[in-house]
Parts: C-alpha cells; sequence; structure tokens
C-alpha cells in the first residue's frame, strides 16, 4: 500500500536516445510500454519515412494515438506537426508526451476524428485502455468493417481536413501519415484539395488490401500522380496474425 501523495508522484516514463537526442514517452501501463519498446520493429518504415524529413516540413498525423511518430518527428526530424487523435486517454497521453519534451511549439494535438464530414457523433471503442486502439467513428465495426460491438461508446467531434487547412488552423503538410483502422479512404476523402496542391510530397496510409475501398484508394492515388514502391509494401504487409493483409503504403509524388 502506497499513500495517495506517493501514488501522485508516480510519473512512468521511457527513454529513448537517438544520437545524442532524448525522446521520453509517458508509459503508464503494458500497452503503451509496449509501444515504446516495439517501435522500431513494429512499423520500420514509418521510422524510415520520417527519417526523410526536412527540418520544419509540415506533418499531420491523423490517428496519432499517444504520439510515438509525432513526438518522434518533431523531436528528431524538427518538423512541426499538427496530431489528430479522437480518444480521450490516447489524447491525453499525447499532450503529455508533448510536454515531456518540450516540443509544445512545435507541435500541436486535437481531439478531432478526420473524416469526409464534419459533425458529431460517437467513437466505438475496441478497448477502453489508454494506448490502445482499433476504434471505430460514426459506425461500430472493427478494422475490417465487420460489425463490432463496443466496449465503450465516447462523444466525439470529426472534421474534413481540407476544410481546417482552408480556414488556417493547420498548415499546408508536406507530409501526411494516416493510420485510422480501417476509415482511411474517409480521411482521404475529406482532403482531395489538399491532394490536388503542390505543397504536398508524400502521404503514408495503412491499407487494408483485403477491403475493396482500402484497393480503389490505392488506385485514385495513383491517378493523382502518387506512386509506391511494391516491395515496399511486400516487406510491410502483415503475412499472418489478425492484421494479415495490412500494410503501411508510401506514396510520393
Amino acid at each position: 500500500m502506497i499513500t495517495l501523495e506517493e501514488y501522485e508522484k508516480l510519473n512512468p516514463r521511457t527513454e529513448l536516445k537517438h544520437g545524442d537526442i532524448s525522446v521520453l514517452y509517458a508509459t503508464p501501463n503494458t500497452t503503451t510500454r509496449w509501444r515504446v519498446d516495439s517501435l522500431f520493429e513494429k512499423e520500420p518504415i514509418t521510422i524510415e519515412w520520417i527519417a526523410g524529413f526536412r527540418p520544419d516540413d509540415v506533418l499531420v498525423d491523423v490517428g496519432a494515438n499517444v504520439g510515438m511518430y509525432t513526438v518522434w518527428a518533431a523531436k528528431t526530424r524538427g518538423v512541426r506537426v499538427f496530431a489528430f487523435e479522437p480518444e480521450s486517454q490516447n489524447f491525453a497521453l499525447l499532450n503529455r508526451n508533448i510536454f515531456l519534451n518540450g516540443l509544445g511549439e512545435r507541435v500541436n494535438a486535437y481531439c478531432l476524428a478526420m473524416s469526409d464530414t464534419a459533425g458529431l457523433s460517437q467513437l466505438h471503442l475496441s478497448n477502453f485502455t489508454p494506448g490502445s486502439s482499433c476504434h471505430s467513428f460514426g459506425e461500430q465495426v472493427d478494422y475490417n468493417h465487420v460489425p463490432m460491438q463496443p466496449a465503450y461508446s465516447q462523444g466525439c467531434v470529426s472534421a474534413r481536413l481540407d476544410d481546417l487547412i482552408a480556414s488556417g488552423a493547420v498548415a499546408e503538410p508536406d507530409h501526411v501519415k494516416i493510420d485510422v483502422d480501417g476509415f482511411e479512404p474517409k480521411v482521404v476523402a475529406g482532403m482531395q484539395r489538399t491532394i490536388a496542391g503542390g505543397k504536398l510530397r508524400s502521404l503514408l496510409i495503412e491499407i487494408n488490401q483485403n477491403l475493396a475501398d482500402h484497393r480503389q484508394l490505392v488506385a485514385d492515388l495513383q491517378a493523382r500522380g502518387f506512386s509506391y514502391d511494391p516491395a515496399q509494401v511486400a516487406a510491410a504487409e502483415r503475412k499472418s496474425g489478425p492484421f494479415q493483409g495490412c500494410a503501411e503504403y508510401v506514396f510520393k509524388r
């Protein structure tokens, strides 16, 4: 047993090093600690993609979770980040990680779901645990679009990325990361002006190759002048397990 005062002083965190740069992450449970421990193995292509950013590039991180890649990009590459994470507990940890690394002037985080429409709905949670994922906005389905029973549903606000950029609230990005567990096509549908503009150089999108709308998304981006490396996709593709067929696609133009 410990006192309340002792409990309040507990602030577990984990440090990663990048050369002489220290990157800190709050790790209040096993899920968030796993995210730190697996940062370089879970999605190595994402780390490689970030390594190519130039200082003062603008990154929009859609589905930032607790900020693993938001913080890594801002701290190690010096980029400006606009991060979006609608789940309440993840959003709190995202902000804590921004604070721990002194990135308040470089990173803005918003508790918003990016979609093809703006409005109020619900975010259906697969698990009510900080650091968890596979939540769904507006529809009670999982990442394979199969109906699911949520552990909890919270109120949620959605926005279109094009509208946020047009309003001046978000800078026009050089790079966009989209990882929203099956709802990626809706995010892309809400950023068509951004795609048509000349500033956007790359997108990293988690594609579920089992879904027709995801396969169509790949074809649509190719038609808009973006290309990807099939070898990169093959290396990133999950070959077994619940996420079999999912892979990070890096689109460039």
